[in-house]
């Protein structure tokens, strides 16, 4: 038995069109017989001209009409639009089409181009009004294996630098760790202008983060700029009865600072607001912490509290976006100095010993007996030094 016979799509529309000429053939055969007519065509190969001849001829020249037909024969012609951008030609495809008859014209319009002289690849089809070329998709980019092993390494890096960091936080003992506290306060505008600030808000929290004290605080005078876009301080607020008048808040401000190591960011401000003094040796600001500064024209300066806080922080990007919160900027304040409370605590041991050795230099200069006054180096002690012997 033999291989089966295998025609290709080619060979079957050839073997079609060869069997419609030869029905056609035989129509007109017949009506030659019937008719005898002098008109018709006397044999078959005439017959076989005449029917070829009453097929619509394919046009050699392009023409917008052809450009804008599809199978509907009633449709009417599409123009072509063209436009020139970057050296490209750009065609206007009617959005009105189906797809079927879209490919027609594209099809079409690039045979009429071609024959005009037109470069093919510098045909570019649009579909929108203002003759932009469609945007292509961009082709999702994976990572390397290379860099998605660096990328882990990194991480794993990172992981071991905060567990490390979390491990010397955790070592603090519980007797250190009540003698710190941090404090935040938000401010109102008053005067006519409401560039001086008054308290309005005052918030402490421990070590771990826990609060202390927070509370709203009335202003003996007119406000005249609350500033709730930074304070997210509102009226309500201080007219509520829950709001404390100004020397109760300090007194009890005065009373939980006393004998405690005072952490926060430009604490000036906040102090001077609250009327009230801290011995410097018990003050961690970071607004004055040289790590946490930068050097700019000649001088170390403070950076701001939001950007020390996403640089240092994890999970604090949206730190500070919006209204402030005396809270939350107390508990981020307190977060940062744990980072660097050893080396802090290091540095200002050495500097108190640097004080002490200055002093006990004095006194043997001088040879007798006095009371050091130095203010010391941060630290704002005074220094009892009596000569010995």
């Amino acid at each position: 038995m033999g291989k089966p016979l295998f025609i290709s799509k080619k060979q079957k529309a050839q073997m079609r069109e060869r069997r419609k000429k030869k029905r056609a053939i035989l129509v007109a055969k017949e009506q030659v017989n019937d008719d005898r007519d002098e008109t018709h065509p006397a044999s078959l190969e005439e017959a076989s001209h005449a029917i070829e001849s009453r097929k619509r001829p394919r046009s050699e020249s392009f023409s917008e009409q052809d450009a804008g037909s599809s199978t509907n024969p009633t449709r009417k012609a599409i123009e072509i639009v063209t436009k020139t951008v970057q050296g490209k030609i750009h065609v206007l495809v009617p959005t009105t089409l189906s797809s079927k008859d879209a490919k027609k014209f594209r099809k079409d319009a690039r045979r009429k181009l071609r024959q005009e002289g037109k470069d093919d690849d510098a045909i570019v089809f649009v579909v929108s009004d203002d003759l932009t070329p469609p945007k292509k998709k961009k082709k999702k980019q994976f990572p390397s294996i290379k860099d998605l092993l660096q990328q882990k390494k990194a991480d794993e890096k990172q992981e071991k630098v905060e567990m490390k960091m979390q491990k010397k936080i955790d070592s603090v003992p519980d007797s250190l760790k009540a003698q710190y506290i941090a404090l935040d306060c938000e401010m109102v505008g008053i005067g006519t202008d409401g560039k001086k600030s008054a308290l309005a808000r005052v918030s402490l929290v421990n070590w771990d983060g826990e609060e202390v004290l927070d509370t709203f605080v009335k202003v003996p005078i007119r406000v005249t700029d609350f500033r709730t876009h930074v304070s997210g301080v509102q009226p309500r607020h201080l007219k509520n009865s829950t709001a404390m008048d100004v020397d109760k808040c300090r007194n009890l401000v005065a009373s939980l600072l006393k004998d405690k190591i005072l952490v926060g960011h430009a604490l000036s401000n906040d102090l001077k607001a609250l009327f009230l003094t801290h011995p410097k040796s018990k003050i961690r600001d970071t607004a004055k912490y040289r790590p946490f500064q930068r050097y700019f024209n000649g001088k170390w300066r403070p950076r701001k509290l939001r950007d020390l806080v996403k640089e240092n922080l994890k999970g604090k990007e949206n730190f500070q976006e919006a209204e402030h919160d005396s809270v939350q900027d107390a508990r981020a304040t307190m977060e940062l100095f744990q980072i660097v409370q050893a080396q802090w605590e290091k540095e200002v041991a050495s500097k108190g010993e640097v004080v002490l050795r200055l002093a006990i230099l004095v006194s043997k200069f001088l040879n007798r007996d006095h009371v050091a006054t130095l203010p010391g180096i941060r630290t704002g002690t005074k220094i009892a030094v009596q000569r010995k012997g």
